[in-house]
């Protein structure tokens, strides 16, 4: 069964536990979003309403207007005709200028109420198409919640499997590494059977790897180390002796070191290397152990052609020694010549040419690094404040992000987003 599914203990009905969640939130906010939008509307139908009441209002004041101003002016004009003077000509003409202007003024007045009806008209629409667009982004964000957290339980259920992997891949190693003991002993032979063949693949290993050096054994019934390495240059100059001792037991003995020291002495070995299966507890993987070098089979020919490099390396010193004087007298005056001046003038300016190079590209690099600061400090800021939004809407519910909240490196650097958080 998935992990994001959960069965209905009355029905048995199986279905997941994002859709549950998603279906509780579109019903919470709808059921919100329909309360809101209701009271818009009836918000909107009283303001319309009273519009209405005070445009009929107005239309009976300008009918009553209408027929004062009509039975006004028939008395005023028998009044001029009775009388036909001046006097009452210009009063006459200042009262119907007071209906004019109170007449324009009603007018005015049903044209403001008008207005305010058709803006009134406006934001409803406004409103309309702002709950449209709500439902979308709600929509959306209900699609991408939905997708985390399918996603969420996916990588669980992967995460689950590949620890079920490992148990499997380590008790799988731990039957090798169980076999491979089982076997070597099964197949342990003498002592001294597998010290030779230790000896004798080490021999063939040193040959592979040293071409120019002489490897002898020592022969068999003779008291001593096992191989004899003398160490030459390519041009076949002697620089050393480098004697060898296998071992291909387990146990180790404090008794190897002393015998290897006396057959240096025996041999003139510049150096003593003790190639051993079973090190001491001190010992990794290779040491210097009391004047005498041990190692493992792995790290016997990396630590073979490190001592002979230091021993050509001395070999060369002592060859550079000679003529010492005479050498220094021709570097001095290859240092007072315009050769070696040439050189390090040319040495800087390279450097210098570099150096600018270096700070152009410091310059550009600061100019792209501050750019995408910038450009992260604005995903952040979005990020933090979707993260925000989805909390005030659907609270509780939605899992915390320990990186978004309150306290972590993460809003700490940007001081700002905490409240939005």
């Amino acid at each position: 069964m998935n992990p994001g599914t959960i069965t209905c203990p009355q029905c048995g009905h199986a279905f997941e536990l994002s859709d549950a969640l998603t279906h509780q939130i579109r019903d919470h906010l709808k059921t919100e979003l329909q309360a809101d939008v209701a009271k818009r509307e009836a918000e909107a139908k009283r303001k319309l309403d009273e519009v209405k009441a005070k445009e009929e209002a107005l239309e009976k004041a300008k009918d009553a207007l209408n027929e004062e101003v009509e039975k006004r002016l028939k008395q005023m004009l028998g009044e001029a005709e009775a009388k036909a003077t001046k006097k009452v000509e210009a009063r006459f003409a200042d009262q119907l200028k007071e209906l004019q202007d109170s007449l324009k003024e009603k007018a005015d007045s049903i044209k403001s109420f008008r207005e305010n009806e058709l803006e009134l008209r406006k934001q409803k629409l406004s409103l309309e198409k702002e709950k449209e667009e709500f439902d979308l982004k709600l929509q959306r964000k209900l699609d991408e919640e939905r997708a985390s957290i399918r996603k969420d339980a996916e990588g669980k259920a992967q995460e689950q499997h590949r620890l079920k992997d490992l148990e499997k891949e380590k008790v799988i190693s731990d039957l090798k590494d169980a076999l491979e003991d089982m076997k070597r002993k099964a197949d342990q032979g003498s002592m001294e059977t597998q010290g030779e063949v230790l000896e004798q693949d080490f021999e063939a290993q040193l040959r592979r790897f040293f071409l120019h050096d002489h490897i002898a054994p020592v022969p068999k019934g003779i008291r001593g180390a096992d191989l004899i390495q003398t160490v030459r240059t390519p041009m076949g100059a002697d620089c050393g002796i480098l004697l060898w001792e296998t071992k291909n037991t387990k146990a180790w003995s404090d008794q190897w070191i002393p015998k290897l020291k006396d057959d240096m002495i025996a041999t003139r070995a510049t150096m003593a290397i003790l190639v051993t299966v079973g090190l001491p507890e001190c010992v990794r993987r290779f040491d210097l152990v009391d004047g005498v070098w041990v190692s493992d089979p792995l790290c016997a020919i990396p630590l073979a052609a490190a001592l002979r490099q230091q021993m050509l390396a001395l070999n060369c010193e002592r060859q550079s020694s000679v003529g010492k004087n005479e050498k220094m007298e021709m570097l001095y005056h290859y240092l007072a010549g315009c050769e070696f001046k040439q050189k390090i003038e040319g040495i800087v300016e390279a450097f210098t040419a570099m150096q600018d190079q270096v700070n152009r590209e410091r310059r550009a690099m600061e100019k792209n690094w501050n750019e995408r600061e910038k450009q992260i400090e604005r995903v952040i800021k979005n990020t933090v404040g979707l993260y925000g939004d989805m909390q005030g809407i659907i609270g509780g519910a939605i899992p915390q992000i320990p990186a978004l909240e309150l306290g972590t490196v993460a809003v700490k650097a940007l001081p700002e987003l905490s409240e939005v958080g």
